[in-house]
């Protein structure tokens, strides 16, 4: 092989292979986002030989549950006509430490999910707590209420029982315990023993508990949040930790798509989101997944992430959201802001809301004192690492409200104003730590590695494929010595001329850029056109000029 035709060979080689790092560099442009995550995803699925399974199941992270009380402090005042508002005075928080763990699991691999229960204990952190547990709080008398509401609608005998057992009892509209009965503990409530006797010999007759307390059961308990089964990601990383089932159905008590069960459990989202997605969350205490939307893009720790927050959407019953009527209860329909959870608690009359009546409808707010909603302390948020789909802050709670409402003929609940009144609200808050951060950013770190090679990729490939041509033409425009050369191609060992001025018989004699004048024999080629065009021919003596 002639040392001409080595060059043609090298040079050739050099484009081949520009082309293919060009090629190579698009195609990864386009696919490196998805590249990446299905490389992810052989250590993010869940499994129980996978990184990221015993954080899941035990979170690495201190968990504070804070708990706020609301003392009524003048209930002796409610009743039609007092002219007075019921006033209320904050306590708290009562701060817990919260220690999860997730039981019974069983994996099963023909869907790509797992089943589990969320066990939970909590210990009181009383040098964080504003208050202690022997904390004198008084509330709204639910039980009492309650009973007085189920009897309004029976018989004249089942009337006049009840009305003589509140009579007995002293029963009062209020009802004042520790804050460790309210919240935990739990007390021993008259009618709660009655009722539980009487269950005993009728089946019609139902008390779900023992004692009364907000949080009873919580703690020590692998059973109060009920049964979930989640999607572990093997099959599809996005599905990540949503939820599949609750209880072992896909529907909860309410109707439609407002019962649908979906959403995060909370521990993992979507990879890869982009702002202008919502999100969703499965909160078993209020028997739904609350919609998150976008608000802003802040730095946790130096890294980037989306912070999504509940909306008035959230708790909204069809006024402001049509889509959002299924959670009204048997046709009523509250004003915007309160979710009537009564098909989720046994059928009281509880409604859930933001703490202080954050972004509900200001008749709420203006029927009671003592209130006053900050977004800063109020808002129901979650900041997450978009690319890894992880939380990075956490925080927000929801508050129980009982709506009192007169009940005719049952006093002392026959003179009351329907009012609603805040029991307590509850806050879960959790921050990553730095070096937690440091992991987390890894992520967004190499997929920007990625997007740089890519680059890298396709500036080289472009050298490759245009670093030939260029540097000739460039040598054609600055030598006219090379302009000959190049524009003399070889032909058996010898160069023929290629007249850059007019002919003087153009009639006769075309100048061909194939190599041969018109009316002489073809030129053989021994050597390629290409390369006779790229590579500069050394002029010889017997070339003559035109």
């Amino acid at each position: 092989m002639s040392a001409l035709n080595c060059r043609y060979i090298w040079r050739l080689s050099v484009i081949a292979l520009g082309a293919l790092i060009f090629t190579s560099g698009v195609y990864l442009f386009a696919h490196w986002i998805d590249i990446f995550t299905r490389l992810r995803a052989k250590e993010m699925t869940l499994s129980p030989k996978s990184p990221v399974y015993e954080d899941w199941k035990v979170s690495p992270l201190p968990l504070n549950f804070d708990v706020y009380l609301f003392n009524w402090t003048n209930p002796e005042d409610f009743y039609v006509g007092s002219g007075k508002k019921p006033r209320f005075e904050e306590l708290g928080p009562y701060r817990f430490r919260e220690k999860p763990d997730k039981v019974d699991m069983v994996w099963h691999e023909n869907n790509n999910t797992v089943s589990y229960r969320k066990y939970a204990a909590f210990y009181f952190d009383e040098a964080n707590s504003k208050g202690k547990l022997t904390d004198r709080v008084t509330s709204v008398n639910t039980v009492a209420h309650g009973a007085a509401l189920q009897a309004i609608n029976g018989s004249y005998f089942q009337k006049s029982i009840l009305r003589n057992v509140l009579k007995v009892y002293r029963e009062e509209v209020s009802i004042t315990k520790t804050a460790n009965e309210w919240i935990f503990a739990g007390y021993s409530d008259p009618l709660v023993t009655m009722g539980n006797f009487v269950s005993k010999f009728s089946a019609d007759f139902v008390v779900p508990f023992d004692r009364v307390g907000w949080l009873y059961t919580r703690n020590d308990s692998s059973v109060y949040d009920g049964h979930f089964n989640i999607h572990t990601g093997a099959d599809d990383l996005r599905k990540i930790g949503q939820i599949n089932e609750w209880n072992h159905k896909t529907q909860t008590v309410y109707e439609g798509e407002c019962g649908r069960v979906r959403g995060s459990m909370g521990e993992f989202f979507p990879p890869n989101t982009v702002p202008t997605d919502s999100i969703e969350i499965f909160l078993q205490n209020l028997c739904r997944a609350v919609p998150l939307d976008y608000i802003e893009t802040v730095k946790i720790h130096g890294v980037t992430a989306f912070k999504y927050a509940a909306t008035e959407r959230a708790l909204d019953n069809g006024t402001l959201y049509p889509e959002m009527k299924c959670f009204c209860v048997n046709g009523k329909c509250e004003k915007a802001g309160v979710m009537n959870l009564a098909p989720c608690q046994y059928n009281s009359p509880t409604y859930t809301s933001f703490p202080h009546f954050y972004k509900a409808d200001p008749s709420y707010l203006e029927a009671v004192e003592g209130l006053s909603p900050d977004p800063l302390k109020h808002e129901f948020f979650m900041t997450l690492e978009p690319n890894a789909g992880l939380p990075m802050d956490v925080g927000g709670g929801f508050q129980a409200n009982y709506l009192m409402s007169p009940v005719p003929g049952m006093a002392p609940f026959d003179k009351i104003p329907r009012t609603f009144i805040p029991l307590m609200w509850a806050e879960e808050r959790v921050r990553v730590t730095p070096d937690i951060a440091r992991k987390i950013a890894l992520v967004p770190l190499m997929m920007t590695l990625g997007q740089v090679l890519t680059g890298i990729m396709l500036a080289v490939g472009t050298l490759l494929i245009c670093w030939y041509p260029t540097k000739y033409m460039s040598q054609l425009c600055r030598d006219p010595k090379s302009k000959n050369a190049l524009l003399n191609p070889i032909v058996n060992g010898t160069t023929r001329s290629i007249a850059l001025t007019p002919l003087r018989k153009p009639q006769k004699e075309v100048v061909s850029l194939l190599g041969y004048n018109q009316g002489s024999e073809v030129l053989q080629n021994d050597v390629p056109l290409s390369e006779s065009l790229l590579r500069p021919a050394t002029p010889r003596a017997d070339v003559i000029s035109r």
